[in-house]
């Protein structure tokens, strides 16, 4: 049996651009990627906040420091230049590796810096009936 566990999330990215004629995707700024664990062609869910649309694709590095987010492909219906989405990313854990497990999560501004980085506690013991999970921030240093 494997798990499904939050594994990276960049929460309230703005969409920078949308590209319908490309093939898909998402383009993100490597920095964005790096700074939560997201490697180049990893398969992601993208939530639109104002509408709660979904969709998985995967991503594709930008241009470094740039800070774009840029739906691609059919992804490009999924929102448009403004709004506020969730990246997320799950790895499948074997029960043993959960309770060390910690998301990698950053928290962006409308410019898409980097503005909190939670510092989320190890999932700890894989039970039933486990302890409420609330992360504890921390400023960004």
């Amino acid at each position: 049996m494997t798990l499904k566990i939050l594994k990276s999330k960049l929460h309230q990215a703005t969409v920078t651009a949308g590209h319908l004629t490309y093939h898909g995707s998402l383009t993100l700024d490597p920095e964005l990627m790096e700074a939560v664990g997201l490697l180049p062609y990893e398969a992601i869910l993208v939530s639109n906040l104002a509408t709660g649309l979904r969709g998985e694709t995967y991503v594709i590095p930008g241009k470094r420091g740039q800070r774009d987010v840029e739906l691609n492909g059919a992804m490009a219906r999924l929102g448009t230049t403004g709004d506020r989405i969730i990246i997320m990313a799950f790895a499948l854990l074997d029960p043993s590796e959960v309770p060390e497990h910690r998301p990698r999560v950053a928290i962006l501004d409308r410019s898409n810096q980097i503005v909190e980085m939670p510092d989320y506690p190890p999932v700890g013991p894989v039970t039933p009936a486990a302890d409420s999970h609330t992360p504890q921030t921390k400023p960004r240093p």
